[in-house]
């Protein structure tokens, strides 16, 4: 009687099972480390959500002064004001991360004890009173209705300009605050006031 050779099968089980418990392990580990990246990512986000509304009573007070001097004293306009963060003037080539940005800027005090820090631009090539030689930014005030751009009886030439009424120059707010993190937020609000 020959008797056959018997064939291993014992012991398959265990390093299938290995196998599925190192993979389990390390889905666990990439798990643990996603749910850590997302309450990170979410803590940063609400930290600089709180430094944003922060960095807006910077934009508040700022629009606050700039609103009671056009109706009080529209003529303090035309000049620097560096008590209360007001840049007469405007450089083109002036950036908010630049040094030069927040020269005649003042700084606040939050509600925290936070500084915010802010500064107002008006959008003029020079300092003085808006004219034809002051070059400012400026936008037409439209008191136009039914639809039309051309108020009745005004000309339609081509060859000047015709505002419907005083034209709005134009000031930018910029506020800043830089947390205890590490984190900056820098805010900004376009004002249009009649010239």
């Amino acid at each position: 009687m020959t008797t056959r050779p018997k064939l291993r099968t014992e012991g398959m089980a265990l390093p299938v099972v290995l196998i599925i418990l190192a993979v389990m392990l390390l889905g666990s580990v990439y798990l643990l480390r996603s749910v850590n990246s997302t309450a990170l990512t979410t803590g940063n986000l609400a930290y600089d959500t709180t430094l944003s509304r922060e960095a807006d009573l910077g934009l508040h007070t700022g629009f606050a002064w700039l609103s009671q001097t056009a109706q009080t004293n529209k003529a303090a306009l035309n000049q620097d004001d560096a008590a209360n963060g007001y840049v007469a003037t405007w450089d083109v080539a002036s950036q908010a991360r630049d040094a030069a940005f927040w020269n005649g800027s003042r700084t606040i005090t939050g509600d925290d004890g936070t500084s915010i820090e802010y500064v107002i631009h008006r959008l003029c090539a020079s300092t003085g009173a808006y004219s034809g030689t002051n070059r400012c930014m400026q936008t037409a005030a439209n008191t136009a209705t039914a639809g039309s751009t051309v108020a009745m009886g005004d000309s339609l030439a081509s060859d000047a300009p015709s505002y419907a009424g005083t034209p709005q120059l134009h000031y930018v707010i910029t506020a800043r605050i830089t947390g205890g993190r590490g984190a900056n937020v820098t805010n900004q609000m376009i004002v249009l006031i009649g010239a």
